[in-house]
């Protein structure tokens, strides 16, 4: 089945009613906003749409929120935002567990605040959260292996605060928190996955959704999930049962794009094996 490839959305979105975005790769680079997509949203919004932002990025909402103001992304794109943090910290709680081992950066610890949990070090720990790696410029997930190792032999319980296992910061292609998950779960470590492609991140986002649309129920043909990775947006649509546009320019730009422009034999194999495909490919939003 071919996937049409799209130069402008505008057509595509006016048949829902709820976009579900990405945010990194999608409304922003990792550095700035993305001011196409950012326009496309909007306008969507103007038009009576809900956009809500679905991101794995390991911060609480509100935190995150700041990040986007100071990326550009205007408040005008978005009605609410859902992040991985936000699911994070439901799992901890649900966890009852109090000593937590933390990996990831300083800024992230406000996932904790108000748990009544306590950062401990590797021996008293009884459960571990990761929201990034330390320092993912300068560090592998290979160099976790003996640390996850020794926790995943003790038992504990690992939640992964974002489960994409590579970002593009720029130009730059760096790891995140899932790809220590997923070496976690190779060592026989049982895995709590906060945010997508796993379903309580999209109830969250539905039930913000249903909240923008003053209390409507949503319909799952009126959503489109707009995401550039295949593994948590594209996977994550396909498990809720919404159409999803694939925005080619993202995270797989090394394989879907040539010249800048969408490279119909690149973005066959990325798709290739799919169980359901995207309705529409882009470049970027817009």
């Amino acid at each position: 089945m071919t996937v049409p490839v799209l130069q402008q959305a505008g057509a595509l979105l006016a048949r829902y009613d709820v976009l579900i975005s990405d945010v990194w790769g999608v409304v922003h680079d990792g550095l700035w906003a993305l001011e196409p997509a950012c326009a496309a949203l909007t306008a969507f919004r103007e038009r009576g749409g809900a956009v809500i932002l679905l991101s794995n990025a390991p911060g609480p909402s509100e935190q995150v929120a700041k990040l986007l103001d100071a990326k550009k992304v205007p408040r005008a794109a978005w009605d609410r935002l859902v992040t991985s943090g936000d699911v994070t910290r439901a799992l901890i709680a649900e966890s009852h567990h109090k000593l937590a081992y933390h990996i990831g950066w300083q800024s992230d610890r406000a996932v904790f605040e108000g748990l009544g949990v306590e950062l401990v070090d590797e021996a008293r720990a009884d459960l571990v959260v990761a929201t990034e790696l330390n320092d993912y410029r300068s560090e592998t997930p290979e160099q976790y292996r003996p640390l996850l190792r020794r926790f995943a032999e003790r038992g504990l319980p690992f939640v992964c605060g974002n489960p994409d296992l590579v970002v593009h910061v720029g130009e730059d292609l760096l790891p995140c928190a899932g790809s220590l998950a997923v070496i976690y779960e190779e060592l026989g470590g049982r895995v709590a996955w906060a945010g997508k492609p796993y379903r309580p991140a999209y109830d969250l986002a539905l039930a913000a959704a249903a909240q923008v649309r003053g209390g409507r129920p949503i319909e799952a043909d009126s959503v489109l999930v707009i995401g550039d990775a295949v593994r948590t947006d594209l996977a994550g649509a396909w498990l809720m049962g919404f159409d999803s546009l694939f925005i080619a320019g993202g995270i797989h730009r090394d394989e879907t794009m040539r010249g800048g422009e969408v490279d119909p034999a690149g973005l066959a194999k990325v798709l290739d094996g799919l169980t359901v495909r995207p309705v529409a490919a882009m470049a970027a939003l817009g």
